[in-house]
């Protein structure tokens, strides 16, 4: 391979899998939200369980996920030089309000969230989690800002050799941001909706804490059947856009049909959850619906990187559509050192992968009463009175 092919590739691997983190993180963040809406308000202890164990699996991944974000970032000035060289305002606007507005409000009210169970007034304890749900939408905005910019250019102006902006409201509602956030937030809804709803039907097979998990099952469910048509209604509107840029490479027809298959998919799994939800014996009883509900847990990801390989894939051979190429905007370093990059990071990002999925994996198994999430720090034990 090339060095830009090496680039190319580095940049596909790191972005798309952090992309599927993203999924998660929103979608959970949202329902992690709602359930402590209901908590509080109806004041429902099974709900504040709900909120520990999900919260707890939501952390785990928001952690994970943030690591894999900062390495992707690291890679435009690390093997793409030529993109903040020419358009440092115009895509670096965009970047810089999600890192300094976005990221950091999010994280800093998601730590006063985690560490404020039973020191905060329940009230300030569930806006924190609403602030910090708000905030992940208000960063995968931005970043679709950003995205966006490269495959429909508007709102810049050429200043000598570098792009300037020049409208910052037509850059800020560039369809091709605006489409894609639409179609993102419902494709969240649906990976949270069948990981809350696969990792409960798996609880339920084996009859394991049967009212909290119904409950959760039911939770997951109706976020798939809300978000399974407006994910397809999104994504069909952005077809018009797409198509200016899409050529005739292989990896675009294969994307789509990937995307196709795995939405119908979830959508004859969202038609069957309909008709069961108004039937909770029905629901818990269905062992072989609960298997397919489980089987399903992986099919939003695939959905989403299919998507992702057809938006990102069909640019080609343009850095910035029209604008700049991309052989023009990498690095020109050596085969060897773009190979040592290639392999050390995509190393790196394979295990951080494989952690995230044994740390699921085994928080989901272990219940909620195995959540460290605002369990009460055992008390000190008094100190003993020396004799004398």
């Amino acid at each position: 391979m090339s060095t830009l092919s090496l680039a190319r590739s580095l940049f596909a691997l790191t972005a798309g899998t952090h992309f599927l983190f993203v999924a998660l993180t929103l979608g959970l963040a949202t329902l992690v939200a709602i359930m402590q809406t209901r908590a509080v308000f109806g004041d429902s202890a099974v709900h504040f369980r709900m909120v520990r164990f999900w919260g707890q699996l939501y952390v785990i991944n928001y952690a994970v996920g943030i690591v894999t974000g900062l390495l992707m970032e690291f890679q435009f000035g690390l093997n793409w030089p030529g993109l903040t060289d020419h358009a440092r305002d115009v895509f670096g606007a965009p970047l810089a309000m999600e890192t300094l507005v976005a990221f950091f409000i999010e994280s800093t009210f998601l730590g006063l969230w985690i560490f404020g169970w039973d020191r905060l007034n329940r009230y300030a304890h569930l806006t924190l989690i609403w602030v910090v749900t708000l905030t992940a939408y208000a960063s995968a905005y931005f970043i679709l800002v950003a995205n966006g910019f490269l495959k429909n250019p508007v709102g810049y102006v050429r200043f000598g050799g570098e792009l300037r902006v020049d409208s910052a409201g037509t850059l800020f509602t560039n369809p091709a941001a605006l489409l894609p956030l639409g179609h993102i937030t419902a494709g969240a809804f649906l990976t949270a909706g069948f990981f809350m709803a696969g990792v409960s039907a798996w609880h339920l097979r084996r009859s394991e804490e049967p009212e909290f998990y119904r409950r959760s099952l039911r939770i997951g469910l109706i976020s798939v059947v809300v978000a399974i048509v407006p994910s397809a209604v999104f994504g069909g509107v952005q077809f018009g856009f797409i198509r200016e840029t899409v050529g005739a490479q292989p990896a675009t027809g294969l994307a789509v049909a990937t995307m196709m298959f795995a939405w119908a998919w979830m959508f004859v799994v969202a038609v069957m959850a309909l008709v069961k939800l108004p039937f909770t014996a029905w629901l818990m009883r269905g062992r072989i619906f609960l298997r397919v509900v489980m089987m399903t847990l992986p099919v939003p990801y695939v959905a989403m990187l299919a998507g992702w390989i057809y938006r990102e894939s069909g640019r080609q051979p343009w850095l910035i559509y029209g604008v700049l190429r991309t052989e023009d905007a990498v690095r020109p370093i050596g085969h060897g050192a773009m190979i040592a990059v290639f392999a050390g990071v995509t190393t790196l990002f394979a295990v951080l992968v494989v952690v995230n999925i044994a740390l699921l994996r085994r928080y989901a198994r272990g219940g909620p009463d195995g959540s460290a999430l605002g369990r009460p720090e055992p008390a000190a034990r008094p100190e003993p009175v020396p004799s004398f």
